[in-house]
């Protein structure tokens, strides 16, 4: 395996705030991919359907030549019964644009993704009609620039964080709807985070746990996608928002060595039972620093 670059990897634990590594990290890598030169993976969502857990991740094709810039990225999928074992189904998504944050969600037993579109200038949404392939348009949610656009639905809304300032990974926004297909409107305290790169790119899915919610964070400095930090979200209406850093944030640092050893920008938690919780995170190990 190659260490400079990301990849993908596994964490559990009683609770979201007590998480330790899997023994076998990392899960996915690029090397796993067969229909792709990949450079790297990154960004995992999970889902689970027919009794099976779906990963979807981007995976970044490395350049074509020496010096040239590398293809845009796509999203790839790997198929778990047991979330240790896995096996890589192939790319799912490609587009002219590169595309990563595949932000897997299901709906009246219809499965949506929402990756990362900034080529498409817009928030777009994919429905999948033969999960977990074959994904196609649905509709654009928002205009514009919006790094990593985190979905959730609570008090009847739909609720969507993104990160208007994809180079500057310092500004985040929050766009609410009655429907999921919009018409979406920008909240009225937007940027809800401005000039905070510690803070404001949005790391993941929102978590709700013991009836509170949770929003996820990278932290960008001093170099991008450093760690991930943790914000319970006590008010959240159409006029107002306010969060806290929870006392256990941040809940993902680098380990100083071996796969993670310099960065860990994400995570996706998921309860598999009362007394056990999985995150798919992903992390960096390498001498200078790449975006993803």
């Amino acid at each position: 395996m190659k260490q400079q670059q990301w990849t993908i990897g596994l964490v559990g634990g009683a609770t979201p705030l007590s998480l330790e590594p899997a023994p076998n990290n990392p899960i996915i890598t690029a090397e796993m991919v067969t229909d792709v030169a990949a450079e790297f993976v990154a960004d995992p969502f999970l889902t689970r359907a027919n009794g099976q857990w779906y990963l979807f991740f981007e995976t970044q094709p490395s350049a074509v030549t020496s010096g040239s810039p590398p293809p845009p990225g796509v999203i790839g999928v790997a198929q778990s019964t047991d979330l240790t074992a896995w096996k890589y189904l192939g790319t799912v998504l490609a587009e002219p644009w590169h595309l990563s944050y595949p932000y897997v969600f299901e709906l009246n037993d219809i499965h949506y993704m929402i990756p990362e579109t900034l080529g498409a200038n817009c928030v777009r949404l994919y429905e999948s009609q033969a999960f977990p392939f074959n994904w196609q348009p649905v509709a654009d949610l928002v205009a514009g620039q919006h790094a990593d656009p985190s979905l959730f639905y609570v008090d009847q809304t739909w609720w969507l964080f993104t990160c208007p300032k994809p180079a500057e990974h310092n500004e985040l926004a929050l766009y609410f709807a009655s429907d999921l297909v919009g018409p979406w409107k920008p909240h009225p305290m937007n940027p809800l985070l401005s000039d905070d790169a510690h803070n404001a790119r949005p790391a993941g899915r929102v978590l709700t746990w013991q009836g509170r919610l949770f929003r996820f964070a990278q932290d960008c400095w001093p170099r991008y996608g450093t760690q991930v930090r943790m914000f319970e979200i006590l008010e959240i209406t159409t006029d107002n928002y306010r969060e806290q850093e929870v006392p256990q944030s941040p809940i993902l640092t680098p380990s100083g060595n071996g796969w993670n050893g310099r960065n860990m920008h994400h995570i996706d938690l998921h309860c598999v039972d009362a007394n056990h919780w999985i995150a798919c995170v992903d992390g960096y190990f390498a001498d200078d620093n790449l975006d993803a």
